[in-house]
């Protein structure tokens, strides 16, 4: 069942989401060459807790995990796409680094990704980042009253493709609310005038993830968490929670860092 927020409720979800937003721009100014994942996802535990909020990625268990999440934030380093738990390995120049969280402040939650480069950029990185964000940005746009969910798809996917990056297979945005993962599934490509009708009131965590190789497939680590490129190219992931408002979309977590 979906959700429809008031506008309290998106208040609620905003508070969330400006804590989500500060811990991870303090991440991502502690994300340099000699600092490990692991002291990233420790420097995230502090803050969250100073604000009062609660982890959701901590313990949370979805019916693929073979064990609840250990972290508190995702930390993907290079050819890992998504749902990578923060390592102890130190990051290097140039490496490329998605971090991913969600809290829950007073019962709402919301939900954020950012990918950033360490230090010098290798060729190529750089223009990745920024067209995950355009494509982010973009799906945002579609976001209005009357609009359909394969509105918002198509421009994600359109954005991606046009710059030559695969899309990760399966995997895409959701909606969100007193629950990390609510209705409806938010692909990442789709076609125009498709799909639900985008109603005011309407929260969806909008997250593209593109390869840079131009293919859609992934592995799975070891740990049951980690999604990789299966051709070993990096990828880059970046995420807004969102409301479809009569004035048009709303981002809820709008401080958070864009590369």
């Amino acid at each position: 069942m979906i959700e429809l927020k008031s506008a309290a409720e998106l208040d609620a979800i905003e508070a969330a989401g400006a804590v989500v937003a500060a811990v991870l721009t303090a991440v991502s100014k502690h994300a340099a060459a000699g600092t490990s994942p692991h002291e990233l996802n420790e420097l995230a535990v502090d803050l969250i807790a100073d604000a009062g909020a609660r982890p959701t990625f901590l313990g949370y268990q979805p019916g693929f995990a073979p064990c609840p999440y250990p972290a508190v934030i995702c930390a993907s380093v290079n050819d890992a796409v998504v749902h990578a738990i923060p390592s102890r390995t130190s990051l290097r120049d140039g490496d490329l680094l998605s971090v991913d969280l969600a809290v829950h402040l007073d019962g709402w939650c919301a939900d954020a990704a950012f990918s950033t480069v360490v230090g010098q950029a290798r060729d190529g990185d750089r223009q990745l980042v920024e067209t995950t964000e355009r494509a982010l940005q973009a799906g945002i746009a579609a976001a209005v009253p009357g609009a359909r969910l394969g509105d918002i798809a198509h421009a994600i996917g359109a954005v991606g493709r046009a710059a030559g990056y695969g899309l990760l297979a399966h995997h895409g945005g959701h909606g969100v609310g007193r629950s990390m993962h609510e209705a409806p599934f938010v692909p990442n490509e789709g076609r125009r005038r498709r799909g639900l009708r985008l109603t005011p009131g309407l929260v969806l965590a909008l997250e593209p993830m593109l390869l840079a190789g131009g293919h859609d497939d992934y592995r799975l680590d070891p740990d049951g968490w980690t999604l990789r490129t299966a051709d070993g190219s990096r990828a880059a992931h970046a995420e807004h929670t969102i409301a479809v408002t009569a004035a048009g979309p709303r981002v809820l977590t709008a401080a958070r860092p864009t590369g």
